[in-house]
């Protein structure tokens, strides 16, 4: 754990250098979707050992193993025009939707919103070299970078309104427990933030798992929806360190964007788990879709 924490230390210090990254907030944001290329990539290696047919989405070029794996490889104004112009230009268009390419949909999602902060190409090719040396590969590694991926989740306290990215683990554990969520229930979050809530139901319904059908049945059981870029990214990442292979049932989007009336019964779900962000203001007309007697602006979900 304290290797790991060195690294993460080390990446944040390179990226204090660069002009372009301003404050916690970004730093986390760069730190983010790097990280998940990488976790990604760890998993696809699982995949394509175990699974014959097994193809990426991601076209080749831009798996992070042809461009950010080797140490001496692209750097400086090169490196920034691949990530600038190709990757994040591939990465935001891949094809595809939640059924026929659920992984690329993931992909997708994960990278619309999201914005290279660094300047340096030089500096860059330090951070992902400092990355590669964490191995999520090794099984116990993963296992302490999802500590350290809390610790990450706590440092957004200091980057503004954190009530609206980071429920405390105790809360969510404590909610998780009572509330008693069992494998084959279905789990909402509907203000998924970074997947606190998801990740403690994960592990509580995974302890109910015996055999590879019931682990197929775990990865169907949550779902959410996350309205702000860098919180989703977060959440994704999260719950792929936490073994969901395709997490596409958590959808970047406004839960009340859609209106009350448009949910039908085969939506119904067995458990709500959530912390929604009170004192946020919905834009105009979101509160049409909702009956009077419960329309606001403010605070549509009690």
């Amino acid at each position: 754990m304290s290797n790991l924490s060195s690294v993460i230390k080390s990446i944040q210090d390179v990226m204090r250098q660069d002009s372009g990254v301003d404050g916690d907030a970004q730093r986390i944001s760069q730190l983010t979707w790097l990280l998940f290329l990488k976790v990604f990539d760890a998993l696809e290696e699982e995949l394509e050992l175990t699974r014959d047919s097994y193809t990426s989405p991601i076209p080749e070029a831009m798996r992070w193993r042809n461009w950010a794996a080797d140490a001496e490889g692209i750097t400086g104004e090169t490196l920034l025009s691949f990530v600038n112009n190709d990757l994040f230009g591939a990465l935001k268009t891949l094809g595809g939707d939640a059924q026929r390419n659920p992984r690329g949909f993931v992909v997708r999602g994960v990278f619309e919103d999201a914005y290279n902060y660094m300047k340096s190409g030089h500096l860059l090719r330090q951070v992902i070299n400092k990355l590669n040396t964490i191995d999520f590969n090794r099984q116990a590694e993963r296992h302490q970078f999802n500590d350290l991926y809390e610790k990450i989740l706590k440092d957004l306290q200091s980057a503004g309104n954190a009530g609206e990215f980071y429920t405390p683990r105790a809360v969510t554990q404590f909610m998780v427990d009572i509330v008693n969520p069992q494998l084959g229930e279905k789990v909402l979050d509907p203000a998924t933030g970074t997947g606190g809530f998801l990740v403690c139901a994960i592990e509580h319904m995974r302890k109910q798992v015996n055999n590879t059908e019931q682990e197929a049945v775990l990865q169907t059981c949550i779902g959410g929806v996350e309205k702000k870029q860098l919180p989703h990214m977060l959440c994704v990442t999260n719950l792929m360190l936490h073994g969901i292979e395709v997490p596409s049932q958590v959808v970047h989007g406004n839960t009340l964007a859609r209106p009350l009336r448009d949910y039908t019964a085969a939506e119904r779900v067995d458990v709500v788990l959530t912390n929604p962000p009170f004192g946020g203001v919905e834009e105009p007309g979101i509160e049409q879709g909702f009956p009077s007697d419960v329309r606001t602006q403010y605070c549509l979900v009690s």
